[in-house]
């Protein structure tokens, strides 16, 4: 659309020329602009006007080219997007006059839009799928490692039971000799002070029974370790729920426990009778992760502000219908502000300090729920006391692959 304005000194603005482009681009018939220039303005949307004045005040102080893009409504309610450029040239009267032309750009606007869109889906996808393949990568590695420890192990744990029954018969036999010969010879008198046989045969079988607890140990954290990657379960399986929530405990059992700069977090189990549920393990196992550690890092530094705090995370398993089940993971933190939680499961969003959180576990975790499972993942909190995150999946996930 072609257009030339006359305004006078005194700010009135007439319409001296305009083309039939009008049409397409306000919805107006060139007469009706000739004839009431107000309505060129009564177009642009609200937010748009403020600007749109101020630039076209600035070019007709300066006399310098009026570029601007801005919004309108035309009058059968369509939004459009609008880019204009004039000339203004001042007149021996003080009048000015305006050359210009404006351009409907809704297309343009609404193709940059969709492709920031899909770069922004794009930078999403990329960064979900980094941290799939390094949790990929971690689950090959927490199997690896669990597969070579479970055997060494085994052999020990499985040679211990015949050990200590060896022990015992050597023991006995000892006891025989000393009761068939309570008068060894100077020599073997002089060994058995020398050793303190007495003490020794106490201790050994104590120290083969601690043998025993310390494999049996050992062979609780591998089977957790191998629940927690669940590589062999990539498709979905009914499992245990608490099972797996136990599995990564385990796994965070060193931030769990007791440390010099803070005391032991508390865990507070509040399990419901919950039957198998059809899931993807392995996945899972991730989101629990994901909360746990979170709600670690924010017990942590609530322990750094206040030396008397004790810190404490509880999780609540129900039924909450035949069909779904709940999770519950709830801290005795700081809480979250109510702005925050909106932005909670965004990509990239993160109220951590730089280099201490991407931004993807509490996104990549609603994933997995939401669009893997088919159930909720939300927060509840109140600021000053603590976070309530909770899981709820369907109970069967019927054709879910």
């Amino acid at each position: 659309m072609l257009y030339e304005i006359d305004i006078s000194p005194d700010g009135e603005m007439n319409f001296m020329y305009v083309s039939s482009g009008s049409r397409d681009v306000y919805g107006l018939e060139p007469e009706e602009i000739l004839q009431n220039a107000q309505l060129m303005h009564e177009c642009v949307h609200p937010e748009d006007l403020p600007g749109f004045l101020a630039t076209v005040a600035e070019s007709a102080q300066t006399l310098q080219n009026w570029q601007y893009e801005w919004r309108i409504f035309t009058p059968s309610g369509e939004e459009k997007w609008l880019q204009g450029f004039s000339r203004p040239i001042s007149q021996e009267n003080g009048s000015i006059v305006w050359y210009g032309c404006v351009t409907d750009i809704s297309k343009q606007q609404k193709q940059a839009k969709n492709l920031e869109n899909t770069l922004r889906e794009l930078k999403r996808t990329q960064a979900q799928l980094i941290q799939s393949e390094k949790m990929s990568s971690l689950g090959q590695m927490v199997a690896g490692v669990a597969h070579e420890i479970n055997n060494p192990v085994n052999f020990i744990h499985g040679n211990l039971t015949p050990a200590c029954e060896y022990t015992q018969d050597l023991l006995h036999i000892i006891s025989l000799y000393q009761s068939a010969y309570p008068n060894p010879s100077e020599e073997i008198q002089e060994e058995i002070e020398n050793l303190d046989l007495e003490f020794i045969k106490d201790d050994l079988v104590k120290l083969l029974q601690s043998m025993v607890v310390g494999t049996e140990r050992i062979r609780q954290i591998v089977l957790s370790l191998r629940n927690f990657s669940r590589l062999d379960e990539a498709d979905c399986k009914t499992v245990d729920i608490h099972e797996g929530i136990e599995s990564t405990l385990m796994i965070l059992q060193n931030r769990l426990k007791a440390q010099p700069h803070h005391p032991e977090i508390k865990i507070i189990r509040e399990y419901s009778q919950l039957p198998p549920i059809d899931c993807f393990p392995g996945q899972l196992n991730q989101v629990f992760m994901n909360l746990f550690v979170n709600a670690i890092d924010i017990l942590e530094e609530e322990v750094q502000k206040n030396q008397n705090f004790l810190p404490r995370i509880s999780i609540h398993s129900q039924m909450i219908s035949p069909d779904f089940i709940a999770i519950r993971i709830q801290d005795n933190g700081r809480g979250i502000p109510p702005e925050v939680l909106p932005k909670l499961f965004d990509p990239f969003f993160t109220t951590k300090e730089v280099g201490k959180g991407t931004g993807l576990g509490l996104s990549i975790s609603y994933q997995i729920v939401v669009e893997k499972h088919g159930g909720r993942l939300y927060c509840n909190s109140v600021v000053g006391e603590g976070a309530e995150f909770v899981i709820e999946i369907p109970r069967k996930m019927g054709t879910l692959n």
